[in-house]
């Protein structure tokens, strides 16, 4: 995932909090006020309290209001130089500051952070309505924006002018002045909803997590994992017990092991009900008000619904295309997934189980037909995936043979937990292209799932080169034992690692257009692609080593891995496309609706798109669905599947042209991974295969055609 915390096109400025109420303090020696003299301004953590964030907050939202009210008030005639370009060197400071937030409020957050983020989300929805609501400063743009033939432009600076106006129409700079205040009262309570829903999951995730007081219970982990068990319930003060921590998917990864169906039961339930338990972290009430508030926002700006105001921008351009790309996967997708539900539940009556399968059941009974069908066992699997191998020997190599990357590892750049780590990226001819930051295992002040994202954005007017991080959720082992994975897990480093490039080649002058600052529904194309090189023989074979003997991975496993790649995708894709309809199904209520109930609301989503499979759940349940109402994935979701159809169509592109090649590498770099958002999506994409994306590739690669 890519994770955005936008308000709009000031893409690392405008970011989930600012600076409120409270105590002033002192600028003194504040690490944001100036930037950071470490190679590549990387922020010095060693330095940052939770004290420093409001102050620099503060400041940085004043300097760049008065920036911002220099370049509205200039008495000179509007040019691109004075208006454009002046607004893209805006925000330095607030950047900075930000950016070290958002980061650590997510990957290592704490009470203070979290109530920062609470009680100041609202005050930075006002800097961005400041900005987007300045009649004064819509005006100059408005003006380049009607004689912007006549500028003798560059292709980059007029996108980039074009997307300052759609982004100041989308923003509300046309409204009346009573309906920007109406606005602005929304967007201030939708950004300390969305805040306060982000902080609440934190808390229902760790509170939700399954403890055991007797090891047979787990029958079925690993030793290892047994062990990690017990170690992460002596680090919550019960010594003696084991606890199974939540990710933040619907299924949890044990529920494949684990053997014992009551355990498993109570798992899922953890899991399914973690924010409904009506207490003070249940997100129902929260989600209710979201949905309604952004519902009267896309009234207020003249839409349907909020999904018709934000798909405008989109690859997809509106929710009409999104719901007949999902309607046409449905079908295939749900046969499919029963026809697995009818095999496993064989497999339970052989067994003489005695009971109708469950979503608890699903994975457990799953895995014991993929060993009968295929001989395959993931035990067997994951001692050739050792954490750092696989980003080293698989991931960098794959980098490496692709865009002739190579990495060096530092242990002079300070991080904020000590198990982290940080890579220089080089160019093939040793030039620098930026740093790397890892942060792969899970903890109890971490949100869920796995994100990318920049602390510093490519800018050649900024003279910045990238500063870029990847965090996942990975089970942290027992001290002395190796970090082993899955290869679901080998699969998100490479797809996360996929964000990282499309960063790492950003080649823009603006920082606006710079990366990742693409459409949802483009963003995840480059990360999805990098996944196919995770399962490409030769890559494969560089890196997946067993620990104990240093061999590597037999072909026969190879052969078995590579048959099963389609096992149970009726049911993965099922769970995927759910969630993908849960998301547009909420955004596209209208402000004259009215939802009391969020599981009713699910329940009928589900029924009426044709998704209500009892067996398989959505990957994502609205109560704990982060993605959409925190993360910028609002009517958004889809992009995943959408983005996976151009990922497996350009993937066959490069089997069509000699595969893991230097060549076709530098051709998805030049074209794709360098353009940034500088370029029609579709124009983009048909330049570099010579087609229109087609679904056969996915439909293929899913096993439904």
């Amino acid at each position: 995932m890519k994770k955005s915390y936008l308000c709009g096109v000031f893409a690392s400025a405008f970011i989930l909090t600012s600076c409120g109420g409270g105590k002033q303090q002192t600028l003194e020696n504040n690490p944001f006020m100036t930037e950071s003299k470490l190679p590549y301004g990387v922020p010095d953590f060693t330095k940052i309290k939770d004290s420093d964030f409001r102050p620099a907050m503060e400041a940085g939202r004043k300097q760049q209001i008065g920036e911002i009210s220099e370049i509205a008030n200039n008495s000179e005639a509007p040019t691109f130089e004075n208006t454009i370009v002046a607004m893209e060197k805006t925000g330095q400071t607030l950047n900075r500051v930000m950016s070290v937030f958002n980061l650590l409020s997510s990957a290592n957050t704490d009470p203070e952070l979290q109530k920062i983020g609470e009680e100041e989300a609202s005050a930075m929805a006002a800097q961005s309505d400041a900005i987007y609501l300045n009649d004064k400063l819509f005006a100059r743009i408005k003006a380049l924006y009607e004689k912007r033939d006549s500028l003798s432009l560059d292709n980059e600076s007029l996108k980039l002018l074009q997307n300052y106006y759609k982004d100041f129409c989308m923003a509300g700079a046309n409204l009346s002045s009573s309906d920007k205040e109406k606005l602005k009262k929304i967007n201030g309570e939708i950004a300390s909803l969305g805040a306060k829903f982000s902080n609440s999951l934190i808390a229902a995730a760790k509170a939700g997590a399954l403890v055991v007081e007797d090891s047979s219970k787990l029958d079925g982990l690993s030793r290892e994992e047994i062990n990690a068990a017990a170690l992460k319930a002596k680090e919550n003060g019960m010594p003696g017990k084991y606890m199974i921590p939540l990710q933040n998917t619907t299924q949890q990864p044990d529920l494949q092991y684990l053997k014992n169906r009551e355990v498993r039961r109570h798992l899922f339930e953890k899991s399914w009900t973690r924010a409904e338990k009506g207490d003070c972290n249940d997100t129902r009430k929260i989600i209710l008000r979201i949905a309604s508030l952004r519902a009267q926002k896309s009234a207020l700006l003249g839409y349907k619904n909020y999904a018709e105001w934000n798909l405008q921008d989109q690859m997809a351009e509106n929710a009409e295309t999104v719901q007949k790309f999902l309607n046409k996967l449905v079908p295939a997708t749900t046969a499919r997934a029963r026809m697995e539900a009818n095999e496993i539940q064989k497999v339970i009556d052989g067994e003489k189980g005695g009971f109708k399968l469950q979503p608890w059941d699903w994975n457990y009974y799953a895995e014991k037909l993929r060993k009968a069908k295929y001989n395959l066992n993931e035990s067997e699997i994951k001692p050739y995936f050792q954490l750092y191998n696989v980003l080293e020997k698989g991931v960098f190599y794959a980098a490496n043979k692709l865009y002739g990357l190579t990495f060096k590892q530092r242990s002079d750049i300070p991080v904020y937990q000590k198990d982290m780590r940080v890579y220089e990226v080089f160019n093939e001819d040793s030039t620098a292209v930026g740093l790397f930051i890892c942060d792969y295992f899970k903890r109890d002040n971490k949100a869920g799932g796995a994100w990318m994202d920049n602390l510093i954005q490519q800018s050649r007017l900024l003279n910045h080169k990238p500063v870029i991080y990847n965090v996942c959720n990975f089970a942290k082992p027992a001290p002395g034992q190796p970090a082993l994975i899955s290869f679901d897990d080998v699969t998100t480093m490479f797809h996360e690692f996929g964000h990282a490039l499309h960063g790492f080649f950003a080649d823009q002058e603006y920082p606006t257009l710079s990366g990742t600052n693409v459409a949802r529904d483009f963003v995840e194309f480059p990360s999805q692609f990098n996944e196919h090189w995770a399962s490409y023989p030769q890559v494969l074979k560089n890196y997946a080593i067993n620990y104990k003997t240093g061999k590597s991975m037999p072909q026969s496993l190879v052969d078995k891995i590579k048959k099963s790649a389609e096992f149970n995708q009726g049911y993965f894709f099922t769970e995927i496309l759910a969630a993908s309809e849960l998301d547009m199904q909420w955004h596209m209520i209208s402000a004259s609706d009215t939802v009391k109930d969020v599981d009713e609301f699910e329940k009928e989503a589900l029924h009426k798109t044709g998704l209500d499979i009892p067996q398989v759940p959505p990957r994502y349940r609205s109560s704990y669905f982060l993605h959409i109402w925190e993360n910028g994935y609002a009517a958004g979701y889809y992009a995943y599947v959408w983005t996976e159809m151009l990922d497996d169509d350009a993937f066959a592109w490069f089997e069509d042209h000699g595969g893991l090649t230097r060549a076709n590498g530098q051709r998805f770099r030049d074209m794709i991974l360098s353009r940034g958002n500088t370029e029609d999506y579709g124009e983009m994409y048909r330049n570099f295969t010579g087609r229109d994306p087609r679904i056969e590739p996915l439909l293929k690669a899913r096993g439904l055609k």
